[in-house]
């Protein structure tokens, strides 16, 4: 495995392969990573992996300075899964100057997540078409726990006309339910038993909704009620499309309910998809 820090010497070396699959990452890498390398390696003679945390995606009172960084270990787990190619710049190597250029994403970008955090999706569009420019990939692989970004990186590459295959992976999951993130790591023991509930609640949801309830509204409500009930302070609870994320029609057949939620200094995503 190569560990390579510029964007020179990556170039260089993924010159030597007929082809490579991408997955990037924020590092502190658990089981879910794993899987979307799993996914990846069948799919191209060379598997490349970045490390960079994005500072364009954080917003002045999110969490950057304390993310976890965990560099040596997640080295050591992609050597087991068998990547060929890690990717580990610094801040200067991906913003040598200040990047005054960004990828504005649609209106999706300013719902749902976007609403509540301004700005993180047009940080992690930059910063991940940076980063198709300089491995080239012919596909790269996201996870379906980041709902709202999937759709934003798909319409990007689809409108920008880029030559690159986004594969969806489903989201990876503890046995109790809760969505592995690297986030986890904030949770207090108590709070770690009682994360599972928002999968939990959310999985009521989509089962209302196959039953037959069309009240979304309602639906939605009742999910935030639960979750501040024990101790939660949701950002939002939503019924939505799959395509693109606006509020569902009755005859709608693909939907996805969203949740975001701080449970003590934690914020944790989640989402269920509906397939009626």
């Amino acid at each position: 495995m190569d560990i390579i820090h510029s964007v020179a010497d990556l170039r260089a070396r993924l010159q030597r392969e007929p082809n490579n699959v991408f997955v990037p990452t924020m590092g502190n890498l658990h089981r879910g990573h794993i899987e979307l390398i799993n996914i990846a390696k069948p799919r191209a003679a060379c598997t490349v992996v970045s490390i960079f945390v994005n500072r364009l995606q954080f917003g002045p009172k999110e969490d950057f300075d304390r993310y976890p960084r965990t560099f040596e270990a997640d080295c050591a787990k992609l050597r087991d899964a068998g990547v060929d190619v890690v990717f580990a710049p610094d801040e200067r190597e991906i913003y040598p100057e200040p990047q005054t250029f960004v990828v504005e994403p649609s209106d999706l970008q300013h719902v749902l997540d976007g609403a509540v955090r301004p700005g993180h999706f047009r940080g992690v569009a930059t910063v991940v078409l940076k980063l198709f420019n300089m491995v080239s990939p012919h596909s790269a692989i996201f996870g379906k726990k980041d709902y709202q970004q999937c759709l934003v990186l798909s319409n990007m590459v689809r409108q920008l006309a880029l030559p690159i295959e986004i594969i969806l992976a489903e989201t990876v999951r503890a046995k109790d339910g809760l969505a592995l993130s690297s986030r986890n790591a904030y949770l207090t023991p108590d709070e770690r038993k009682e994360a599972p509930r928002l999968f939990q609640l959310l999985d009521k949801a989509r089962n209302e909704i196959v039953g037959g309830s069309r009240e979304y509204q309602a639906i939605e409500l009742d999910v935030m009620a639960a979750l501040a009930h024990h101790g939660w302070k949701p950002d939002y609870i939503a019924v939505r499309r799959q395509s693109d994320l606006r509020d569902p029609q009755s005859e709608n057949k693909k939907l996805v309910v969203l949740a975001a939620a701080r449970l003590g200094r934690t914020r944790l995503i989640d989402n269920v998809e509906v397939n009626l």
